[in-house]
């Protein structure tokens, strides 16, 4: 299937690694003109070094002016962002009997703030093309909020909310908007949490992982080149009547339709 993205603009944020490296490297080898970003300047140019048409900028969009240089640095290279990917790291994990209003603002400092941002400085251009793509990657949590991950659940639920009601304004631009939930996707996110679950329980991470696995009507954990090719399509000009939707790659994890 031609995906209609050579020589489109691809933004892909957080994608030193994981989930965001496996998304820019999918969406190069497309044909888009790729940026790899992260707050590891080196690791993002040498990810770039082995892709076809891409660039690695160092940006941290907590910093206030991070998502504007990060738009900035974007143009310059290859002109205005046709794809916009929103990915970054989760914040803490913690029970929701624990936060405070200082917590819910962490939450949404991380996982809302931040991509609003971006969407401001790209969205304009992409509605005068008639023609864009924003993709957030958000969190099984979505559709059903995870244990002792309520910061998580907090900020996802609000950019969820945020980003289907921006569909609905845009549709008709020809700019669509959706979300990508993962669900237990082998990475270095999901490492952390299971050894961070491991020591809660008193188990060792490999007895968490193989629970893990059990809940999984898949029985195994995703690879990221899987989540990958749905985020391409999802990006791609035959995704173009998919809109305002949350899609899931869990292998049938969350047991809701």
């Amino acid at each position: 299937m031609d995906l209609g993205l050579n020589g489109r603009t691809a933004l892909v944020c957080s994608s030193t690694g994981g989930i965001g490296e496996a998304i820019a490297r999918t969406l190069a080898a497309e044909g888009a003109d790729t940026v790899v970003c992260g707050r590891r300047g080196e690791r993002a140019a040498e990810i770039a070094a082995q892709l076809p048409s891409a660039v690695g900028v160092e940006a941290d969009l907590l910093a206030d002016d991070g998502p504007a240089r990060l738009y900035e640095a974007t143009t310059a290279a290859f002109g205005a962002p046709d794809v916009l990917v929103l990915n970054g790291p989760g914040p803490r994990p913690a029970p929701a009997s624990a936060l405070d209003a200082t917590d819910a603002e962490e939450a949404l400092d991380t996982l809302l703030h931040p991509h609003i941002r971006l969407i401001s400085q790209v969205l304009p251009g992409m509605r005068e093309r008639g023609w864009g793509r924003i993709l957030a990657v958000g969190s099984s949590g979505i559709a059903a909020p995870l244990e002792n991950l309520a910061l998580s659940n907090l900020g996802r639920a609000a950019l969820a909310g945020y980003l289907k009601t921006l569909a609905a304004e845009v549709a008709a631009d020809g700019v669509t908007v959706n979300l990508l939930l993962p669900g237990r996707i082998r990475t270095a996110r999901t490492a952390a949490l299971d050894a961070a679950n491991a020591e809660r329980s008193g188990r060792t991470a490999a007895e968490v992982e193989q629970a893990s696995v059990a809940s999984i009507p898949a029985r195994r954990y995703g690879r990221p080149e899987e989540f990958a090719a749905a985020a391409a399509f999802l990006c791609g000009a035959p995704a173009s009547y998919i809109t305002g939707t949350a899609v899931r790659c869990d292998g049938g994890l969350v047991r809701g339709l």
